[in-house]
């Protein structure tokens, strides 16, 4: 059966939440059997983002409240 995990993709401060935050990257390793196969990214999260999302304001693309603005391309 293969395997998820969650990776830190990359770390940074956050303006909005006024911490570190770090960009998680949900990653699928194929079973012992195919192992010629890439490890697979399935979903991205942010570690801050249920918190955001709680907010007033809008916050990022990774609380899911606003598409324009992304921290982790700076």
């Amino acid at each position: 059966m293969a395997e998820r995990f969650w990776e830190v993709s990359k770390v940074c401060y956050c303006e909005h939440a006024n911490r570190e935050v770090a960009l998680e990257t949900q990653v699928v390793y194929p079973i012992d059997f195919l192992p010629n196969q890439p490890p697979r990214v399935n979903a991205r999260r942010c570690s801050h983002g249920m918190i955001c999302n709680q907010f007033a304001q809008a916050a990022c693309i990774w609380a899911g409240t606003n598409p324009d603005y992304d921290p982790f391309r700076q």
